[in-house]
């Protein structure tokens, strides 16, 4: 008897209606056609849009398509503010209310622990919303570039109104060369955003040349924004490929002249590197200190124009506390902190426990983290400078410390490396305290450390990215043997 499979009932080019029941992953939704088939949608969509679409690949098991029309429109979709909504890569959930905002993040969870952490029978917490979902970034990261994308109706324009040759605002999605022009980023502070119209008036007028990726050459490559909630401070990172200090002298009369309430400090980074990346080989101070400093609960952090810092302050201090409760931290208790950055939540433990220890391989970070522990005279964190696959080779050292009742883990997005994830559980500690912001890597470790001994015993996700699809996630796992 012939197996059927969907290549039987389904084509390229067909054409298919479904509605909406799920966000996926890579900008792509999920639905399932009358007769129970699988379809993923390429696309900026919402839960319950009926849609029409395009069949571009069929596989074993689902079939892949484009977006046609969206033929009946979600009850939680609302009108985006932004005008290059749907062109610029970065509010891509800023069609969907917020409230369904937060059940999309939830959800998005919960499927990641079950399906691919395989945990059974656990309720994710209701997400903690933000305060604010709009202009609550304290750093947003803009590009200049020699190529312009153009807005679909551009291109049918014989005289535009802006030069092609010049941008500066964010990289369009899927293409390294070409620059977005960007005239208000909806989730920067309004003191960002007339920065980012200065630098581009003056820029223009001046002459800057804009960097061109592939010839490796221009003056002007990015502008990197900083804002302390705390001071209410700028701080201007303008990133070039040599430093011009006449040029330089009337970028700071011309901020300071067009924002003369604003307190800000202004610095020059300069890279010759062949790369987009907005971090300098040699840094001048133009203006002012040359750094911010901010405030989460008690402490008081140093911020320098390369330092990491939470993107959402206000969130920062939520999270934090998450963690904190979590850790149930006892005076007598040692921690760790595994991939501690600036030290930020290495110091925020630090107040509650006898001896906090944190591990990073980030040189900068770690200057940064001694720096701020001695401007808020913490003196029983101490710092080490090691990459966590290698964390085994510094258990000699900690052990002055005692090994940690509780050991709290913030990777980067790919995850914890293994050979880092075994060393953890091999410490055996009461609780590790796992602090995610990729669901699928937290689920994947999530098995791993169930499996060494530990159950999972509560999730919290946390919305530090009001209008995109990222979701801070915070994990407890207390030991059962």
């Amino acid at each position: 008897m012939k197996k059927y499979s969907l290549r039987d009932y389904y084509s390229k080019g067909d054409a298919v209606e479904l509605t909406i029941s799920d966000i996926a992953e890579k900008d792509q939704c999920f639905g399932r056609l009358e007769n129970g088939t699988g379809v993923l949608v390429r696309g900026m969509l919402a839960v319950g849009d009926r849609i029409s679409a395009t069949v571009k690949k069929v596989r074993q098991t689902y079939i892949e398509t484009v977006l046609d029309e969206v033929l009946f429109l979600s009850r939680d979709r609302v009108e985006p503010e932004c005008p290059v909504f749907g062109v610029c890569g970065g509010c891509k959930w800023m069609h969907v209310n917020y409230d369904a905002q937060l059940r999309y993040k939830q959800k998005k969870v919960y499927d990641a622990l079950l399906h691919i952490g395989g945990v059974q029978g656990l309720a994710v917490n209701p997400v903690v919303p933000a305060p604010e979902i709009t202009q609550y970034r304290n750093k947003v990261e803009f590009s200049c570039s020699s190529k312009r994308y153009l807005m679909p109706e551009e291109l049918e324009q014989d005289v535009l109104e802006k030069p092609k040759d010049f941008a500066l605002g964010f990289h369009a999605p899927g293409n390294f060369e070409k620059v977005l022009e960007i005239d208000r980023c909806y989730l920067a502070k309004e003191c960002m955003n007339t920065a980012l119209a200065v630098t581009r008036e003056l820029a223009l007028e001046q002459g800057f040349s804009p960097y061109a990726v592939k010839e490796h050459e221009g003056f002007l490559r990015n502008l990197v924004l900083r804002y302390s909630e705390e001071q209410e401070q700028l701080m201007v990172n303008v990133v070039t490929s040599w430093h011009d200090a006449g040029l330089m002298d009337s970028y700071r009369d011309r901020l300071l002249s067009e924002m003369p309430r604003q307190k800000m400090t202004i610095v020059n980074n300069v890279t010759t590197r062949r790369n987009t990346v907005a971090t300098g080989e040699k840094e001048y101070l133009v203006h002012g200190e040359g750094v911010i400093r901010e405030r989460i609960g008690d402490l008081e952090f140093r911020i320098s124009a390369n330092s990491f810092f939470q993107t959402n302050t206000r969130q920062a201090e939520t999270l934090y506390e998450g963690i904190m409760n979590m850790a149930g931290l006892r005076e007598e208790d040692t921690v760790y902190d595994l991939y501690c950055g600036t030290g930020t939540i290495t110091l925020y433990l630090a107040g509650r426990c006898r001896r906090a220890v944190g591990l990073e391989v980030v040189e900068s970070s770690l200057s940064d983290a001694e720096e701020n522990a001695s401007c808020n005279a913490i003196t029983n964190a101490s710092f080490y400078e090691v990459d966590l696959k290698d964390f085994h080779t510094l258990l000699g050292t900690l052990e002055e410390f005692g090994f940690p009742r509780v050991i709290v883990t913030d990777p980067p997005r790919a995850g914890m490396h293994p050979k880092a994830l075994k060393t953890m559980v091999r410490l055996q500690p009461q609780t590790i305290v796992y602090v995610s912001c990729n669901p699928a890597n937290l689920a994947r470790d999530a098995k791993e450390i169930c499996a060494a001994g530990y159950r999972l015993d509560e999730v919290q996700p946390v919305d530090m990215f009001p209008h995109t699809s990222h979701i801070e996630t915070l994990a407890c796992f207390r030991r059962t043997v």
